[in-house]
């Protein structure tokens, strides 16, 4: 939102464009009311700025796109983005997903979701899938708190049978790794063997600040905190 602080911040001269659902969970006007509601909250903001620091009024508005269902949502330069629904749990709706494609490649993200083949549809054959998964100790297999996070996301096994379809390569995204004060989470490597359990292709576990480059081939580029930069 705060884009419009001046450089090197921000800087932004135009309206910051903003697309999401309607629905049970956002209403009627889905991110419109979002958008304007935001745009009262950093009212005083904005007054200030504009008047302290001269900030463009056109940089602090914001351009609202609601959507409804699957369907492709933004077209331009080439890119276009398809929104699908999923599911979060049943309170938590519209939850989406997104599939990207660009000069033949494709990159599919599930958004948070339990198990839906929606992201089967979507995520079927392109070059990158990248999926939110969550994982439970084997001993407090019955902890009631537990089991309500584990409702709404997918487990490492249902994550494998959404990486059946084939991408180039599947990336994990989003770990919720369950842990109680007397247990440990699942470690990473127990998170990729219950992966293996349904799954033997190319698989990245997601970590802070890695990045990809879809080409003819998915490469996977990891920050180095120690040399302050990726080393490839």
């Amino acid at each position: 939102m705060v884009g419009y602080l001046p450089p090197a911040f921000g800087g932004r001269v135009k309206p910051m464009r903003l697309w999401g659902p309607t629905g049970q969970l956002y209403g009627p006007t889905g991110v419109s009311r979002i958008a304007k509601n935001l745009m009262e909250a950093f009212s005083d903001d904005i007054r200030i700025r504009m008047a302290d620091e001269h900030v463009p009024e056109v940089g602090t508005q914001m351009e609202a796109h609601d959507f409804t269902g699957d369907g492709v949502v933004f077209e331009e330069g080439g890119v276009k983005i398809t929104a699908y629904e999923v599911n979060h749990g049943p309170l938590i709706k519209p939850a989406c997903g997104y599939r990207i494609d660009y000069a033949g490649r494709s990159v599919t993200i599930s958004g948070d979701t339990k198990f839906d083949e929606n992201v089967i549809k979507y995520g079927t054959g392109v070059d990158l899938l990248i999926h939110e998964v969550c994982a439970m100790p084997a001993a407090p297999a019955n902890n009631p708190v537990m089991q309500r996070i584990m409702d709404h996301h997918t487990s490492a096994e249902d994550v494998a049978t959404a990486f059946a379809g084939e991408a180039k390569l599947a990336a994990f995204t989003h770990l919720v790794l369950l842990q109680t004060p007397a247990i440990p989470p699942v470690g990473l490597d127990e998170l990729a063997a219950r992966t293996r359990s349904n799954y033997r292709g190319p698989l990245a576990l997601g970590e802070d600040l890695m990045r990809f480059t879809v080409g003819n081939a998915v490469t996977v580029h990891k920050w180095d905190p120690q040399r302050d930069s990726y080393p490839d």
